[in-house]
């Protein structure tokens, strides 16, 4: 072959070689069951522990700026519970009985002694439809009462008061889905104290349990939570409630490929660990486990940092923590496999990875027992 030729052959060798490096933008992102071991790029080193405090660390480790400072996160109202703050205003009700007059509902009765409806039903051991008959002497129990006004959450009611939300729950009984209406007076347990509303919202600690059972805001009394957003393009507002799939259908997969570094029970010293922690390079897209909507979707718990939390029925969820960027909005409906965020070490990680929790209901449980095996 002459000297004109080979250099052909080397021109059309280097330009396939360069072709297959260009990635195809339609090509469809994949998902996957199991995760193999781990194995960084090359252009990050292995977490190595170093002595020094934090900063000094990632200083070290990320030349010469962090490339996932902060979390990133697509434009979004601000949760309902700050969208609606609540104004602390419980009408204290001494314990006493009432003789129910014609005409009576138990709805009246509770708008008549300042007592809630749901709470007169427990005392006197009502059961639906809440039948009450004139005449009829009726226990209404004392306690302080909030009454739920339109887009309130559970979470914004628990600010006011500087009361933890599982407490309230677990004063009014509330079950899933934790459903707050319009008109309802809910028990506030504990008495009052003489802390600001300043002081009140700096003590509240928000925790995952917390957004799954309380972040939706209060619905009107014959309306129905909204469908879910096909899109992150299309926003719904955070004083519209959402509706939760109802059945859970596909089971599980894994959100990212990686080595566990963490497992889900107690710790070295004694903590349980209500998740997984999967090492993973910064960056690693995250996939939902599964068929769902969208719970949330911001930065609201500071030792997770970046946090996608999602519902997909049957009391399931899953939730996604440590992310430097979040690629989807609250509301919005996911599908298994699809990117719901990108990995980082924002929070109190202390190595790019996912913090990785599964429940039911409001226990958490070992999501190794719930995914494909290894």
């Amino acid at each position: 072959m002459g000297h004109r030729g080979k250099t052909f052959g080397i021109a059309i060798l280097v330009l396939s070689t360069l072709t297959a490096c260009i990635p195809n933008p339609d090509r469809p992102q994949r998902g996957y069951d199991t995760p193999p071991p781990y194995q960084p790029r090359d252009d990050q080193r292995p977490y190595e522990p170093q002595g020094g405090d934090r900063a000094e660390r990632e200083q070290e480790r990320y030349e010469p700026q962090r490339i996932d400072a902060g979390v990133s996160a697509l434009p979004a109202p601000p949760p309902a519970w700050q969208a609606r703050p609540v104004t602390p205003d419980a009408e204290t009700i001494s314990a006493t009985s009432y003789i129910v007059r014609p005409g009576d509902t138990l709805r009246a009765v509770g708008d008549r002694t300042g007592a809630g409806s749901e709470a007169i039903a427990r005392a006197n051991g009502l059961t639906p439809p809440f039948v009450i008959r004139p005449g009829q002497r009726l226990d209404i129990p004392g306690g302080r009462y909030h009454l739920v006004r339109a887009g309130q959450t559970g979470i914004a009611i628990a600010r006011a008061y500087g009361v933890d939300w599982s407490r309230i729950v677990s004063a009014n009984e509330l079950n899933e889905p934790y459903t707050l209406r319009v008109g309802m007076r809910i028990v506030i347990p504990g008495t009052a104290n003489g802390s600001t509303a300043a002081e009140r919202a700096a003590a509240f600690r928000l925790d995952i349990d917390d957004i799954v059972t309380g972040s939706e805001p209060a619905l009107a009394a014959n309306d129905r939570p909204v469908r879910p957003s096909p899109s992150s393009r299309r926003v719904l507002s955070p004083t519209q409630a959402i509706a939760e799939p109802t059945r859970f259908s596909g089971g599980f997969a894994w959100p990212v490929r990686g080595r566990i570094v963490a497992h889900f029970g107690p710790g070295a010293s004694g903590e349980k660990y209500n998740g997984i922690k999967i090492a993973v390079p910064i960056g690693t897209p995250i996939l939902a486990a599964a068929d769902g909507v969208v719970a949330y979707a911001g930065s609201g718990i500071p030792t997770l940092g970046g946090l996608v939390i999602v519902k997909h029925g049957d009391s399931w969820t899953t939730v996604y923590g440590h992310a430097s960027q979040l690629l989807v909005q609250r509301g919005q409906s996911v599908r298994r496999g699809q990117t719901i965020a990108l990995s980082g070490d924002s929070g109190l990680a202390d190595r790019p990875e996912l913090h990785f929790e599964m429940r039911k209901g409001r226990t958490p449980v070992d999501p190794q027992r719930q995914l494909p095996g290894i």
